[in-house]
């Protein structure tokens, strides 16, 4: 499950990176840069539920701050 989360993790920073790289280098109209940011939110909620999911079924535990 970390190995998951952890890709998840790097696939959002891709996104937001790519999203970066198109907004300095486009100086048009392009939409790449609002299509980055649009997949960047969905791995985003998509991770989220996984971890929520993972929750629930008993794969993860919250340990608590000590």
């Amino acid at each position: 499950m970390k190995l998951i989360i952890g890709l998840a993790f790097l696939g959002i920073l891709a996104s937001l990176g790519s999203a970066f790289f198109f907004l300095m280098k486009d100086k048009s109209q392009s939409s790449r840069t609002v299509n980055a940011l649009s997949v960047r939110i969905g791995l985003s909620v998509l991770l989220f539920l996984c971890i929520l999911f993972s929750y629930w079924m008993g794969w993860i535990e919250a340990t608590g701050i000590r």
